[in-house]
């Protein structure tokens, strides 16, 4: 057998328990990636009793899951919701009870602003392939402005550190306003006609300013017609729309974006400390080669202490309390499931008790009772109309065979003395006294003659 396919001999071998390998493996990812930024979409959001974060980031074409631990997430407000695009700074680990790559959250903000973003990014494009924001185009600010005109609102805040800053930095520059609404759908006209009269005053340099404000505030510096009536401008056109993280169409159309209303100020006026700047440029060159020394100490001693947080009980105590979580999340649906269950089971043993109870027996019984009972009136009823029929013929019968019948009809009973009833004239003698039946009443007689029968 040749060498290298000889088994390495056992007691040579490096054997790494799954635990151990994991904890490398996080040291070396924690190690060689410093904190990142992402950006994505938000999926699977749990928040469980223990205040902690867990979630999926993701994109068109790759997840990665997330934790974000309670001291981290305490003063995000609100709450992200599944499908919120946000940014992250996290740093890369791995989870070692799972086995998986993870991102441990620091830090979290919301990122896009959905269609009016995309409306902004298209223009932005179209703008741009026309060449309206190629850098040839832009003119070089005057270093010494007599006048500056200024294009914001007659009563923003804006307004107010713009003439600060112009009388801290320049105070000889003559200002020319022209006031406009800077929000609204009547604020890109006004700032495109301003654009268009106010180099009738002959300014040296055009400030197109407001404050900041949320995308839809700062949406009329969107405009394309404005972007052509910046470019169109006689006059060199600083902007300063906003705060330093805010940009708008406007700013990459002027020839300088400043970050701020003050920014825009300061990028056109020269500062009279100027000259004492440029004497103290030796001091802060000196200052920053300091700074970039003790930077790089800072990350070398940075890395040193991730060094050491992988040894620091208090990773252990996350992970234990991330793994808490989920074992809590399980037990939940444990309990959960057996609850139904149990409830399945309920429903199955009353639906059979339903069945055995003695009601049923009882109703049939009953049923057979009425039918048994109807079935007995009918009888007895028809026995009744049987019985009244027989008594109604019996009843006329005797009528028919009553003797008072007859004697209603006219006739009479001869009665003797001792009560016997005549029926032939030869049982009487003359002198006999006789009782005479009548249909009403009686008459008393006494015999004269005997008529034989003939």
């Amino acid at each position: 057998m040749p060498p290298s396919d000889r088994p390495q001999d056992p007691a040579r071998r490096t054997v790494y328990q799954v635990s151990e390998l994991a904890e490398t493996l996080r040291g070396l990812l924690e190690d060689s990636l410093p904190r990142v930024w992402i950006q994505g979409e938000i999926s699977n959001f749990s928040r469980p009793a223990s205040g902690h974060w867990y979630f999926t980031i993701k994109d068109a074409r790759a997840q990665l899951r997330c934790a974000m631990f309670r001291n981290a997430n305490l003063h995000v407000r609100p709450p992200p919701r599944d499908g919120d695009l946000v940014l992250l700074r996290a740093q890369v680990t791995v989870y070692p009870a799972r086995g998986e790559l993870q991102l441990v959250v620091e830090h979290m903000e919301p990122a896009g602003q959905g269609a009016l973003l995309r409306a902004f990014e298209e223009l932005k494009r179209r703008l741009a392939s026309e060449g309206l924001f190629d850098e040839h185009l832009k003119r070089e600010l005057p270093a010494v402005p007599r006048r500056i005109g200024v294009i914001t609102s007659g009563t923003g805040a804006a307004l107010q550190d713009i003439l600060s800053t112009l009388s801290r930095r320049f105070p000889l520059a003559e200002v020319v306003l022209a006031a406009v609404p800077v929000q609204g759908p009547e604020a890109a006209p006004a700032m495109i006609r301003a654009l268009r009269e106010l180099p009738r005053t002959n300014p040296d340099v055009i400030l197109l300013a407001r404050g900041g404000g949320s995308l839809e505030d700062l949406w009329a510096f969107n405009d394309e017609q404005l972007a052509r009536a910046i470019r169109a401008c006689p006059v060199p056109v600083v902007s300063g729309v906003g705060h330093e993280i805010d940009f708008t169409i406007a700013d990459f159309a002027a020839d300088h974006r400043a970050p701020t209303p003050t920014g825009a100020a300061e990028a056109a006026s020269p500062d009279i400390a100027e000259w004492a700047e440029r004497l103290l440029a030796r001091e802060r060159s000196l200052a920053h080669a300091l700074q970039r020394a003790l930077r790089q100490d800072g990350e070398r001693l940075e890395r040193q202490v991730r060094r050491l947080e992988l040894l620091h009980p208090g990773r252990r105590l996350r992970d234990a309390a991330q793994r808490l979580d989920e074992l809590g999340t399980r037990l939940q649906a444990a309990v959960q499931q057996r609850l139904e269950r149990g409830g399945q089971r309920r429903q199955h043993l009353h639906a059979r008790l339903g069945t055995a109870t003695p009601l049923l027996a009882i109703a049939q019984q009953r049923r057979k009772l009425d039918h048994a009972r109807d079935l007995l009136r009918g009888r007895l009823g028809l026995s009744l109309q049987q019985a009244q029929a027989r008594l109604g013929r019996s009843d006329s019968l005797l009528a028919s065979l009553n003797p008072r019948a007859v004697l209603e009809r006219g006739y009479a009973i001869a009665l003797d003395a001792q009560g016997r009833a005549l029926t032939e004239a030869a049982q009487a003698a003359p002198g006999d006294a006789l009782q005479i039946l009548l249909g009403r009443g009686a008459v008393d007689a006494t015999v004269t003659q005997i008529k034989p029968e003939k």
